[in-house]
């Protein structure tokens, strides 16, 4: 499935202000939503961080932050450091609401992976996503109203090679009200229709459907997730259509 750092442009970035003495680590957020992020020390050589590493901090959207100062212990003995810098969009104090979702599309119905599916439903982030089976470039709508987060529309190719393809695939992203996250996922080349930072409503088309990424037949991939602290966690959704909620027989 799509993990947050193969969308167009990065989560969040590091900046380095340096001095002789000292160096400040800024962390930008450059999405229109927040980002949590996690500042880690691969290596530290004669540097003493403060507050100690790893540290973690929630970014408001399009929010900088100082994450870190990193002193360095004794100018004579000289020092070096290699940071890590880690983000999952979301707010992980986020609690979402009980709502019901209406379908992504206006087509026949077709599940071809429920819940915990074995192919790629085995996972936290994805464990309550549903595979909609869809004929290529059928539009993809927006299943309740929010704010474009992130978009990936950079890949062409799909098929059933996890380990290549894993994370490959063109998605949209969008923040509800809520602080939850929907994800619709595997849709065609230049198959976005949204920007980051764009409101959507419910029913607006955002996206057409494809094959793209770890896939093995056009379907729409469609998950709502929340920050669970620092790793995505998918949670269980309601979903209607015009002839009344989806049940999936078991």
């Amino acid at each position: 499935m799509p993990r947050p750092e193969t969308a167009d442009g990065p989560l969040a970035r590091l900046r380095l202000e340096r001095t002789p003495t000292r160096a400040l680590a800024w962390v930008e957020n450059p999405l229109p939503g927040p980002v949590q992020v996690q500042l880690d020390a691969l290596n530290l050589r004669g540097v003493v961080a403060s507050p100690t590493l790893p540290v973690r901090k929630l970014l408001p959207a399009h929010g900088r932050a100082l994450v870190a100062t990193l002193i360095v212990a004794d100018l004579q003995a000289g020092s070096d450091f290699r940071l890590r810098l880690d983000a999952v969009p979301g707010d992980p104090q986020a609690r979402p609401l009980q709502v019901v979702y209406r379908l992504p599309f206006d087509a026949p119905v077709r599940v071809d992976q429920g819940p915990g599916g074995p192919f790629s439903h085995d996972d936290a982030e994805n464990a309550d996503a549903l595979d909609f089976a869809l004929p290529e470039g059928t539009p993809i709508l927006a299943a309740r109203a929010g704010v474009v987060l992130q978009v990936q529309d950079g890949f062409a190719r799909g098929g059933p090679q996890r380990e290549a393809l894993g994370g490959r695939s063109n998605f949209v992203r969008i923040l509800h009200a809520d602080g939850s996250m929907a994800l619709y996922a595997h849709l065609k080349p230049e198959g976005v229709l949204v920007r980051p930072g764009e409101p959507v409503a419910a029913g607006q088309r955002i996206g057409l459907s494809g094959n793209t990424g770890f896939s093995s037949a056009p379907h729409l991939h469609f998950v709502v997730q929340v920050n669970a602290g620092m790793r995505l966690l998918s949670v269980p959704v309601r979903l209607a259509g015009p002839l009344g909620e989806l049940r999936l027989a078991h």
